[in-house]
This record gives C-alpha cells, structure tokens and sequence, in this order.
C-alpha cells in the first residue's frame, strides 16, 4: 500500500511551484488530492493534466485571505472527497517592505495571506480531523523562519511565525491524534523562482556560490518531505519545522 493510500490531501496554492509538486507527490502516493488557488485558471488546467495521468485530483478557487471564499472552496472539495487528513498549507506571497514606508493595509494584506491563512486553512480542517482522530498539518515556512537576511521584512516575522504557531498547534493538537509540523525550504527553483534569477545574470551564480551541496533545490524534493510527514512513516514527529535547505542554513548560522 502507498503511504497516503485512501486519504484526503488538500494543498493551499497547489497550482504551480512547491504546491504542485506536493500535489503531484500526494497523488502519487496514494491520496486523493485537492487543492486551492486563486489562479482560477491554472488550477483548473493542471487538475485536468492530473486527471489525464489517472489521478483523482480536484481543484477549486480558494482565497486563504478570505475566509468565506475559502471556506466555500474546501467545503466543496470535502463534498467530493471526504474530510481532509492531510493539510498542507502552502500559499503565500513575497513582500520586502520598508519598515516606516509600508503601510497598514500592505500589512494587513500580506499577513493574512502568509499567515492568517493557514490559520483559516487548519480552522477549515482540523473539525473532520478530530472526529476521526486522525490527521497532520504541514506548514510551509522558510529558512527566513530560522535566519534573517538585509531587507527581508516582514516576509521573515510572517515566517518566524508559522514556525510558532507550528509548534503551538503540534502541542495542542496531539493527543487528539493530529500532528502539525512545517518544512523550511531554502533555495528551491520554482517558475517565480527562475523569474527573479532571469531579472539579472549575476543573481542564479551568486545562489549557486553560497550553496553547500553546489546546486539549488528542486520543487519534488520538498515535495517528498511534505509527504513523508503527511504519512505515518512520521507518526512520532510532531511540532517540528524540517529545514530542506541543502546545508544552507547550517553553512550562514
């Protein structure tokens, strides 16, 4: 049997990118996988392409800054594939603000996406997972939730804070059955990913110089950690946050 055999997997921002691929890693291992955007239309395209290679994999719009929107997408995806046993709350968005010019609503704005909404997300799906006593959250932060780096506010307190509530959530949750951990990537390429490093010749040379192992991530690979800890290959993990970061924070701590 795969790991995720029969179970309901539901991945936030799960069109392109690190969602995508856990989306994909999911499938392949078993689960029946859903997933939101806002990205009507990319997530309707990839869903089919899912399909197509004979997996069951739904995809509704889904605003995780918005609760009822939210709400009325995974509702609907648990009308078709049951309670959720696995979340993976993936969205987010980037934002490098000055910290005096930044203003409340950009604030506003960004932190109820990167973190508001996977509270939301959880607030969604925990009920189903305590009726049957079972479940497990992964949050995805990033390594700017262990090190901080010149001009990364507030992405890095958003991230610091879904490692917190990670733990907080872990420690709640667990003697009801449910287990939440997060993963931290590092630099992975993703198509936003490759965007940036295309913006200038110099940036994707001086990632590839900082890194331990000599080459960046790849999507799959954080992908197959996210499934691991949706498994019960982890069912003794619990409140902790996973670095997928080739060595790179051990190397700049």
């Amino acid at each position: 049997m795969k790991k995720l055999e029969g179970r309901h997997v539901l991945v936030t921002g799960g069109s392109m990118g690190i969602g995508a691929a856990c989306v994909r890693d999911a499938a392949e291992n078993g689960a029946r996988v859903s997933f939101v955007d806002i990205n009507i239309e990319a997530g309707q395209a990839f869903a089919a392409q899912m399909r197509s290679e004979g997996f069951e994999v739904e995809f509704a719009e889904g605003n995780v800054a918005d609760f009822e929107n939210l709400k009325k997408g995974i509702d609907s995806l648990i009308a078709k594939f049951g309670d959720v046993y696995g979340l993976v709350n993936n969205a987010g968005v980037n934002s490098y603000a000055d910290p005096v010019e930044m203003t409340d609503e950009q604030w506003d704005a960004f932190f109820n996406v990167d973190l508001k909404g996977m509270w939301l997300a959880a607030k969604l799906t925990i009920p189903g997972m305590k009726r049957a006593k079972k479940g497990a959250i992964v949050n995805v932060s990033s390594i700017h939730g262990r090190l901080a780096y010149y001009n990364f506010f507030p992405y890095s307190a958003a991230k610091h804070a879904v490692i917190g509530m990670t733990r907080n959530l872990g420690v709640d949750l667990g003697s009801q059955g449910i287990r939440v951990n997060a993963v931290s990537p590092g630099y992975i390429m993703t198509p936003l990913a490759q965007g940036w490093y295309d913006l200038d010749p110099t940036r994707y040379p001086e990632a590839i110089a900082k890194q331990p192992m000599g080459r960046v991530g790849e999507a799959h690979e954080v992908a197959k950690v996210v499934s691991f800890l949706l498994s019960d290959d982890s069912s003794f993990v619990n409140a902790s946050d996973w670095a997928i970061d080739g060595a790179f924070g051990a190397r700049m701590a």
